[in-house]
């Protein structure tokens, strides 16, 4: 009977992993099996796989065909390049000694291909992680730093508010002020003003009395001249009478 090599799977839907088993090929993908050979996870970084390696060869040596996922596994684990090795060894190019340590070689130089494959890819993985991290690192810098500028802007405002406040504040204490010196200032002006509004009064009657004082005293100059002719007037007729008299 046709006999295949294949995966079996299992697992839930998106967590899957498989079996890697010997088949009928006539049966279904996850029916009845032969025999099972080994695992394979292929959600693990690197993929997981366990597979025993001779009976891999000796199935596949029998006739057993497998799948090319199947093929591209065993070829990983070196199931293939043993098959190879061990049909130089039926042809006696090969002894089995050199078959054994061609094949340790080359399992030792995959392993330490694989471990630096697994170096590398954790290498970029924890490179990716500092990215991750110096970005959210930046990004909450650039965020705090918006903060600090947001409160720095409401602390300049309030600031602007606060002397704005204190200089509506003085010029409504100085406007008072103002407007008692200037009440005080106009209160001192009054009186002047009224104390210069008698004077000029006092001026304006005196001006009267000193043009009476001018009229009267020409009236007065001839009023004290008349009696001075009458006496001449009187000697004139004492003259007459005398003269009569003789």
């Amino acid at each position: 009977m046709p006999v295949k090599i294949r995966l079996q799977r299992h697992g839930r839907g998106k967590r899957p992993f498989y079996h890697i088993v010997i088949a009928d090929s006539r049966s279904k993908r996850d029916g009845r099996f032969i025999e099972r050979i080994g695992d394979y996870n292929p959600l693990s970084v690197p993929a997981t796989i366990n597979v025993d390696v001779d009976k891999a060869v000796n199935w596949m040596e029998k006739g057993a065909q497998p799948t090319n996922t199947v093929r591209a596994i065993l070829s990983y684990k070196g199931a293939l390049y043993l098959k190879h090795l061990r049909r130089g060894l039926r042809k006696g190019a090969l002894t089995e000694q050199e078959v054994e340590s061609k094949y340790q070689t080359w399992v030792s130089d995959h392993e330490n291909a694989v471990l630096d494959k697994v170096r590398e890819i954790s290498k970029t993985k924890a490179s990716e992680k500092q990215k991750v991290i110096d970005a959210e690192a930046k990004k909450r810098e650039e965020k705090d730093e918006a903060k600090r500028a947001a409160l720095q802007k409401e602390e300049a405002a309030a600031n602007a508010e606060a002397q704005a406040a204190e200089g509506a504040t003085e010029v409504a204490e100085a406007a008072p002020a103002d407007e008692n010196a200037s009440a005080a200032e106009e209160t001192t002006a009054a009186p002047a003003e009224e104390a210069a509004v008698p004077a000029e009064e006092k001026k304006t009657e005196e001006a009267p009395k000193e043009e009476a004082k001018a009229e009267e005293t020409p009236a007065e100059a001839k009023a004290e001249e008349t009696p001075a002719e009458e006496p001449k007037a009187e000697e004139g007729d004492d003259a007459a009478k005398e003269e009569g008299k003789a």
